[in-house]
């Protein structure tokens, strides 16, 4: 049998990292988690952040330094979440909501790894997690 454990993330400060995504996530902060691995927790699935020395930083959208991976947030509100993750330390890169309010807005946390906020049409959250519009 597979299970996926962790999602790791490169990064030069892990304990700065870990603490910036445990205000995104508002989840703790892992115990024993040191200046060499951090995490969090989901379940199952720990988002782990370990320390890399000479650490570069991708540059999204920039091909020759690419983004590796990236995060999907879906929030009921984008604005509030917005001012709440700058105020944390994350950037905003580009916004693709449109005068609807439903899509997406591309971001970068302290370190420079790419992260998005969406608001996807018919989402609703339940006590069993998201549930999506049912396709007819």
């Amino acid at each position: 049998m597979l299970r996926l454990t962790d999602f790791i993330i490169d990064c030069p400060d892990t304990m700065k990292l870990v603490a910036f995504y445990s205000e995104v996530t508002g989840r703790p902060v892992k115990k024993g988690s040191d200046e060499s691995w951090a995490g969090i927790q989901f379940g199952e699935i720990e988002l782990a952040f370990i320390r890399v020395e000479g650490y570069r930083a991708p540059q999204w959208p920039d091909a020759e330094h690419p983004k590796q991976f990236h995060l999907d947030f879906e929030v009921d509100d984008i604005e509030a979440e917005q001012s709440r993750l700058l105020a944390l330390g994350a950037t905003l890169q580009q916004d693709f909501v449109g005068p609807d309010g439903y899509g997406w807005r591309v971001y970068t946390d302290p370190v420079g790894h790419p992260f998005c906020l969406c608001r996807n049409k018919g989402v609703t959250w339940t006590d069993q997690g998201l549930s999506w519009p049912k396709s007819d």
